[in-house]
């Protein structure tokens, strides 16, 4: 069936489960690889759920899920949507206040939480509240047992003789879930996504992996399930059968993909820029005939992608470095991957060349939460590593006059949660204002700036900060930085040095930058920095979830040393 013809996400489920081996396994978990779910255990699990979750909530109510990705999270997910509620997932990493931020705001009627340690999070809110009639666990919790539910309990007992698909009376503008935009200033605002606009952004996705698709394609999920980009990313996960592998932690990407042998993976820009230097640091160290062999590899592999000729002999050549070199790279992280999909922010056109050149296949997309969240992506038959991609069938997006990107379809929101007056700033007569700078070029997006963050000179001249900072952070001695000087005679930096390289001197440093400075236009350039020992982390309140720099509140924190540079 085709995806225009699905009223809900649930009939995409019920579907593909009829069509499917019930035997293959669907959900696995690295962390307890015991803890797995095949077709037939995950729809007999939904139908066991949703009717205990019917229990307590009417069509239309919010039910908070604060979970790590595991199985429980799909199960609950689509538990929540069979019984007609609304999904409202939440960042582990989240602290007390934020969670109250949300459930304030919100109102959900159940809290699903993965254990006692996420529990323990929300306890003295859930006491404050009366309107949270319930809360469900998938472990044991130190808690009152007349007001939880241990998911695992009610899994034991499943009805396998009652193999009825049940009736939905959900359409495709109902909304499917609330998922909260990380924030990177201010409180977090309810993105409501539709049950269509899901599937229109998997109709998108499915053209783009068709041609990579084989029999069972496996997935690694490791960004968080609670993101819009994952979210949707387990739908179309669905709609082609796949079997989802959940990673442990990213410490054990590495290890989980040697693990799983993933044939596709989605992850964030930050994880390719640390994949980049990793790699790039190991090449610097060959010498002899290996280093050789990699300049020839980069050389060659840089020729493809930018779409250059090859002559006959490195033609030959460059077939003999993928099986010597490519194939080596490509079996350090399973071995079987097709391509890397990357989204969630702007990745680095070097780092883009890179791992194309080096045969780790890498296709940037873009979106954001409000579009349920792909825009754009580039397909892998005509990767153009600056660009976005063409835009995904069933939305429209064009240039305003000042450079947004507008984007105008199903895949739009319906609004944010509670808070008209945001949403009319940025939906005007059906068009998503992205606040993204942008150009199209023979049909590709190419994103040139974020509105919010240009910095505009005294002399009138609009400059890209995330540009610079990605050229700051490609070199192995800088790990983060942050680029200041709206309004300035000229910009400076916050740098975080790599972990090998805390002890380096000023002028060290001070050299590097200068290396920095000449692929950087004269207005571009840094001129004076100052560093810091402490990263920027989820956990110390300075990158989203998504691994984004929260800019604005790292700007604040370090103000005083910004100005004493000037």
């Amino acid at each position: 069936m085709s995806m225009k013809n699905y009223n809900n996400l649930l009939e995409l489920f019920f579907e593909n489960y009829q069509k499917q081996n019930r035997n293959n396994d669907l959900l696995i978990s690295l962390k307890d690889q015991t803890n797995k779910f095949n077709w037939e255990k995950t729809f007999h699990s939904l139908k066991k759920v949703s009717s205990e979750i019917k229990k307590y909530v009417k069509k239309g109510d919010r039910c908070l899920l604060i979970s790590e990705n595991r199985p429980e999270w799909f199960i609950t997910d689509l538990s929540i949507m069979l019984s007609g509620a609304i999904t409202v997932p939440a960042y582990t990493t989240y602290v007390e206040r934020d969670y109250e931020y949300i459930i304030n705001d919100c109102s959900p009627r159940l809290i699903f939480v993965s254990n006692q340690e996420q529990f323990n999070k929300v306890k003295n809110i859930i006491n404050k509240n009366k309107f949270i009639e319930k809360i469900f666990s998938f472990e044991k919790l130190d808690f009152d047992i007349n007001k939880y539910v241990n998911l695992n309990n009610l899994l034991m007992n499943l009805d396998y003789e009652n193999a009825n698909i049940p009736k939905l009376e959900i359409v495709r503008k109902d909304p499917a879930c609330i998922i909260y935009t990380s924030g990177t200033q201010g409180n977090p605002k309810g993105v409501i996504l539709s049950h269509g606009g899901i599937l229109n952004n998997c109709e998108g996705a499915l053209d783009i992996l068709n041609p990579l698709l084989s029999n069972q394609t496996r997935f690694l999920t490791w960004l968080p399930l609670s993101h819009s980009y994952e979210h949707t990313v387990q739908f179309v996960q669905i709609s082609v059968g796949a079997k989802i592998f959940y990673a442990e932690s990213i410490e054990k990407l590495i290890k989980n993909m040697n693990d799983c042998k993933p044939q596709l993976m989605t992850a964030v820009p930050r994880f390719y820029q640390n994949l980049y230097q990793k790699i790039n640091a190991s090449f610097n160290k060959a010498t002899g005939l290996r280093k050789k062999l990699i300049l020839n590899m980069l050389k060659l592999g840089k020729k493809k992608i930018l779409k250059q000729d090859l002559s006959f002999a490195e033609k030959i050549i460059d077939n003999l470095l993928d099986r010597i070199v490519r194939k080596k790279i490509k079996s350090q992280f399973g071995g079987e991957l097709k391509t890397f999909v990357s989204g969630g922010g702007a990745l680095d056109k070097d780092v883009g060349i890179f791992l194309n050149a080096i045969g780790l296949p890498t296709l940037q997309g873009y979106g954001l939460t409000e579009t349920s969240p792909v825009v754009s992506c580039n397909p892998i038959h005509d990767i153009r590593v600056d660009s976005v991609g063409p835009p995904f069938k069933g939305n429209d997006v064009k240039i305003a006059e000042d450079g947004e990107i507008l984007v105008k379809g199903e895949n739009v929101m319906l609004g944010y949660w509670n808070n008209e007056e945001e949403t009319k700033k940025v939906l005007k007569n059906g068009w998503l204002h992205t606040g993204d700078i942008g150009v199209f070029e023979n049909g590709y997006l190419k994103i040139t700036d974020r509105k919010k963050d240009i910095l505009i000179t005294p002399g009138g001249d609009n400059i890209s900060p995330v540009k610079i900072e990605n050229e700051l952070s490609n070199s192995n001695l800088i790990d983060q930085s942050i680029v200041y000087g709206d309004n300035k005679p000229y910009l400076v930096a916050l740098l975080v040095l790599s972990e090998e390289n805390l002890n380096i001197t000023h002028d060290q440093i001070e050299k590097e930058i200068n290396k920095v400075n000449q692929n950087l236009s004269k207005i571009e350039q840094i001129k004076k920095f100052f560093t810091i020992k402490e990263k920027f982390s989820i956990e110390n309140g300075m990158l989203t979830p998504t691994l984004k720099l929260k800019r604005y509140k790292i700007v604040t924190k370090y103000k005083n040393q910004f100005e004493k540079l000037y």
